[in-house]
């Protein structure tokens, strides 16, 4: 609501009357400025009425002048002020003036620096576009101004999610681990290393132990704003605030003596991901080598003081690693599938996840992803034997330099039994120092995961003299008695591993190769020139081919793709609705004394189907195939529209029967709107889960805009999800949300500060390899109707009997989906491209067989979650 124009008089302006301060002199009353009041009076009118005429930028310029001029008036407009804003910073970012949008939010914020709100609307700003260490900021703030504000306490557990990901509490809490390190250290600072440099320091942990060896003097960096102001917090805490120097910047812009006195005689360092290299850890240790560290000892005989002399810890790495057969890792990188929803995907071209490597550098491509092989469902096998892919010193310079430029490796591995090639798992082994070492390998109970390196195979490859083929859908399968050739690679600082071909009987067989170079290649192995360059045009010429019709997605669009349950789900659903509107469409026809001529229509007009999924999304051209429907994606991508145009040819789909929606949209806020100004839609379908496991952002609100614009008889999918839970003991879920105490983390004081990080729902977990204990039976917990809104609630609480005893730490929870009455999928199948979550508890219930436990569970803008405390009187399950 606006609110109306005011005239500033004397006797109208706030606080006028109030009784003066006791002082000891009384205060000169401040004359009045009647040019000055006018100005504020008809500024404040005209920001009132270019808010009523929704020009928000102009109304926002008269609110700063009046606010700045007469800061009394700061409560009455407040309200109007916020909306002034929020809905000009709407207008800047769809308009992409970003730098002006963060200058008006830091103008409001000097009027209001304590506004929760604003606070929280800069910081969901600033998330969306990445600057997730700022948002995390704004969110805390928000939090610290209003503890219950809900709002920003969402917002934060998702930034949470972001800045410290789940393994930095693994990682503090695995007391093996720190111990290593805190002996490797020790030992270096009493040989004589007592000044220290810890590189990427996160909670500081290494440069306590440092400090706490006896080090003269202790430095630090960090990259990341959050965890630099943690780690400035913990080490306070812990009394060394002036004996550890911390830097917020990353160690390639240290110099010295500008931000350290002099060289270093020990850098300390665990700035490696699963897959070694990927945090930048070469560049940063050739850099320090030059800049920061003192000169390392030249050899093994000639004695140096250690003070003199420069080391690093970690030491060094060998890496490892070996082939796998994996379904889910296949099922998430490649196309497994030749129908879906009974379309045929023989024209997709190729499709492929954005994990791929080649000896050659690729921006557009990740080398790697990483995964826990030991929790993933349907695990894997090992198809050859584990092998050494690198070593690595830390302490050698010139081998640091030369890494990138080291000649491609082959090596050539024996195969141990039969199986589908689907990756390359790598791990490492970190050699602190010559005695210690951390692995991070499968079969270690580590904080770690593995490196994965999916094989894309080529679309269909034709083995010599056999004329075997295999399709991409059912990948290539390795033999005993074959050999698989591999090629490891650092051109740009990322270990990089390919498979490149296999030996079978004598004959090699690519796996980077086009077919038609694959089978010219074999021809002839003695081929004239002539024969050679006819072969290189058909490689070039097949090279582009492959551009052309090669499209990517992300690994969670390329699992949905592969999940048949969902699409044929879909394929159902859709097609009785079609055909029960084509019957009471006919019903209608027949008649027409019955029918109101306002609402009348021609069997012959198509129906109109919306499909708003998130990414790429089938269920468009599913719609399509019904017969009389025109679909709408919402498919923004150029080629991943070419790929629903190709199959719709490929599966005679008439092009009028498909459009791309977004391409008519200058917003996409405003994607949900009538086909037409004459016509509604017959379906909508809505994306309700997000691949994590938790609800979509304002699924409800766009629920009912959806149910505006259906027809008469019209869906929305799905109408209904129901949501399941269990109760669960596992002691993974509370490692991974929160430090246990100060044991692990060597008695430093480290918990509470990162602990301010604890999210209350874990997400991205596979419950059917989730390390846990079932104490119950998996339980209704909440409803969520689409088609509805009267049947909907914001709070139940649930009562459930323990079946085991034990301590309930966690209640994870899934989604069965229901598209009608009778057609449904659940996210827990084993076909599911959606992972689960779990709401883990604050503290530990102990519960004994039988025991009624209550479940407080509440859902706030698509938000889960809850609480649990145990019944000590027994009572009847509500339902």
């Amino acid at each position: 609501m606006l609110a109306t124009p005011v005239t500033l008089t004397p006797h109208r302006m706030p606080n006028a009357s109030a009784r003066p301060k006791h002082s000891r002199r009384t205060r000169r009353r401040r004359r009045e400025d009647p040019a000055r009041n006018e100005l504020v009076s008809s500024s404040l009118e005209s920001a009132q009425q270019c808010l009523f005429n929704q020009d928000y930028g102009t109304a926002f310029v008269h609110y700063l002048l009046v606010l700045n001029l007469a800061p009394v008036f700061k409560d009455f407009a407040r309200e109007s002020f916020r909306f002034t804003l929020f809905k000009w910073a709407e207008e800047l970012d769809s308009v992409g003036r970003i730098q002006d949008l963060f200058s008006c939010y830091e103008q409001a914020l000097e009027l209001f620096p304590a506004d929760e709100v604003i606070l929280n609307s800069m910081g969901e700003h600033l998330f969306r576009m990445g600057f997730r260490d700022e948002a995390a900021g704004h969110f805390h703030k928000a939090l610290k101004l209003r503890p219950d504000y809900p709002e920003a306490r969402e917002n934060f557990y998702r930034v949470a999610n972001w800045l410290v990901e789940r393994w930095h509490f693994l990682m503090l809490n695995d007391r093996g681990r720190n111990q290593k390190y805190q002996q490797a250290i020790q030992k270096a600072v009493q040989s004589g290393c007592n000044t220290v440099l810890d590189i990427g320091t996160g909670t500081g942990i290494l440069g306590m132990c440092a400090k706490k060896a006896g080090a003269a003097e202790v430095y630090a960096c960090e990259l990341s704003k959050t965890m630099y102001e943690l780690a400035c917090e913990v080490v306070t805490a812990n009394g060394m605030e002036g004996s550890i120097k911390i830097l917020h910047m990353k160690s390639l812009e240290m110099e010295v003596p500008k931000d350290i006195p002099h060289r270093v005689s020990l850098v300390v360092t665990e700035t490696v991901d699963a897959g070694l290299f990927g945090e930048g850890i070469i560049e940063s240790l050739v850099h320090a080598w030059h800049h920061l560290l003192l000169p390392p000892q030249r050899g093994e005989n000639e004695f140096s003081e250690q003070s003199a002399t420069g080391r690093v810890i970690p030491a060094g790495a060998t890496v490892f690693g070996m082939a796998v057969e994996c379904v889910e890792i296949r099922r998430h990188h490649r196309l497994c599938v030749s129908e879906v929803g009974g379309l045929s995907m023989a024209a997709t071209g190729e499709l492929r996840s954005p994990v791929s490597c080649s000896s050659e550098p690729d921006d557009s491509m990740e080398p790697y992803t990483t995964e826990r092989l030991s929790r993933l469902p349907g695990g894997y096998k090992p198809l050859t034997e584990a092998f050494k892919a690198l070593n690595i010193d830390f302490n050698n310079l010139q081998e640091l330099e030369g890494l990138s430029s080291r000649e491609v490796q082959q090596i050539c591995l024996p195969i141990i039994q039969e199986g589908e090639l689907d990756a390359l798992a790598v791990w490492f082994q970190l050699h602190l120092d010559e005695e210690s070492s951390l692995s991070t390998g499968p079969q270690e109970d580590t904080c770690w995961e593995q490196a994965i390196y999916p094989v894309h195979t080529a679309k269909q490859t034709l083995l010599p003299h056999s004329w075997i083929s295999f399709e991409a859908s059912a990948g290539f399968v390795l033999q005993p008695g074959d050999k698989l050739i591999i090629e490891i690679s650092c051109r740009d600082a990322y270990l990089r591993l390919c498979s490149v071909a296999v030996l079978r009987e004598g004959h090699e067989i690519r796996l980077d190769r086009h077919p038609d170079a694959q089978s010219s290649g074999n021809a002839s192995k003695n081929p004239n020139p002539e024969a050679e360059l006819c072969n290189a045009l058909a490689c070039l010429q097949t090279g582009q081919n492959q551009t052309k019709d090669f499209c990517m997605l992300e690994c969670s669009e390329m699992a949905l793709l592969n999940n048949l349950d969902y699409h044929q789900s879909f394929c159902s659903a859709l097609g009785k609705l079609v055909s029960r509107l084509k019957v009471k469409c006919q019903k209608q026809e027949q008649r027409p004394d019955l029918t109101d001529p306002a609402s009348s229509t021609n069997c012959t007009d198509p129906l109109y189907v919306l499909d708003v999924s998130e990414g790429f999304s089938l269920l468009s051209l599913i719609a399509a195939s019904q017969g009389n429907v025109k679909a709408y994606s919402s498919v923004e991508k150029d080629k991943q529209q070419e790929v629903l145009k190709r199959i719709a040819r490929s599966n005679n789909i008439s092009e009028q029967h498909l459009e791309f929606w977004l391409n008519h949209m200058e917003d996409e806020q405003g994607m949900l709107k009538r086909p037409s100004q004459e016509k509604l839609w017959s379906a909508i379908i809505l994306d309700c889960v997000e691949t994590c496991g938790l609800i979509r952002q304002k699924l409800m609100e766009k629920a009912s805009l959806a149910r505006c614009l259906l027809e008469e008889g019209g869906h929305i999918f799905p109408e209904r999800i129901v949501v399941h839970g269990m109760l669960v003991e596992s002691d993974i879920l509370l490692l991974e949300s929160a430090v246990q105490g100060q044991e692990p983390t060597l008695g430093f004081n480290i918990a509470p500060f990162i602990n301010q990080f604890t999210v209350p729902v874990h997400v991205f977990l596979d419950f059917s390899t989730l390390e846990c204990r079932h104490l119950s039976e998996p339980v209704e917990l909440f409803v969520l109707d689409l088609m509805d809104a009267n049947t909907n609630y914001t709070n139940r609480e649930v009562k459930v009997q323990a079946t085991s005893a034990g301590r309930i730490t966690a209640v994870p929870f899934w989604y069965h989906i229901y598209l009608d009455q009778e057609i449904s999928v659940s996210t827990l199948s084993q076909n599911s491209h959606w992972k689960q979550a779990a709401a883990v508890l604050q503290q530990p219930l102990e519960v004994r067989v039988g025991d009624w436990v209550h479940l407080a569970v509440r859902l706030h803008k698509s938000t889960i979650s809850i609480s649990a405390h145990v019944d000590s009187s027994p009572v009847q399950m509500m339902q």
